[in-house]
């Protein structure tokens, strides 16, 4: 039975809460109720980088090498952009979106100030490719550039997830213990509720 919904970027957070990254209990319980928080400039220049490449949309915002490296990364051809992944971990949905798959590949666009070798080693949309399996995704790469230069890390269907399965554990366990503070229900499965994720907002 499924009593949980999440989503990676919260997951992200609560791993950053547990991992001393400069965030605090109150600043998490305001990620897990979707406080609104104005983007800041990086987002904006991040979902901005992600249109140019994927839409062509001004694109002259952005150095026209980084835009043709960037692309040449991308699966040939692009078989569906921003997909809907959901999987089923014991008691929860993990469930969001990968900006676009291949026949084989999923492709998440990321941009960064600076760039640190293997920084999405434990990310949590690593889960994705058990979600996509089905549709024969056997890899996620995750394309990155800091505006100067183009990165590129890759993970396989083998590559472990055993520390997001054990931060999915924890985080649990945070959320039973401040529930009380919970104000957005959608973290939460009520009995006998539909717990597909793509049939909410």
């Amino acid at each position: 039975m499924i009593n949980y919904r999440f989503y990676p970027s919260l997951l992200n957070t609560f791993s950053r809460y547990m991992n001393g990254g400069h965030l605090d209990a109150q600043q998490l319980i305001d990620s897990i109720n979707r406080v609104p928080a104005p983007a800041t400039a990086a987002q904006e220049r991040g979902t901005s980088f992600e249109e140019a490449i994927v839409k062509g949309t001004n694109e002259d915002r952005f150095d026209p090498d980084i835009i043709k490296r960037v692309r040449k990364l991308l699966p040939r051809p692009i078989v569906d952009t921003q997909v809907f992944c959901q999987w089923e971990i014991d008691d929860v949905l993990f469930y969001g979106y990968v900006d676009l798959i291949g026949t084989y590949k999923a492709v998440d666009l990321k941009t960064t100030g600076s760039y640190q070798k293997d920084r999405y080693l434990f990310n949590h949309q690593n889960l994705y490719l058990h979600a996509l399996k089905r549709k024969g995704i056997k890899l996620i790469e995750y394309v990155i550039t800091d505006f100067s230069d183009v990165y590129v890390e890759s993970y396989t269907l083998t590559h472990p997830i055993d520390k997001q399965l054990e931060e999915i554990r924890q985080f649990k366990a945070f959320l039973e213990e401040h529930r009380s503070l919970i104000t957005d229900q959608k973290i939460f499965v009520a009995p006998g509720e539909d717990a597909d994720a793509s049939r909410r907002s």
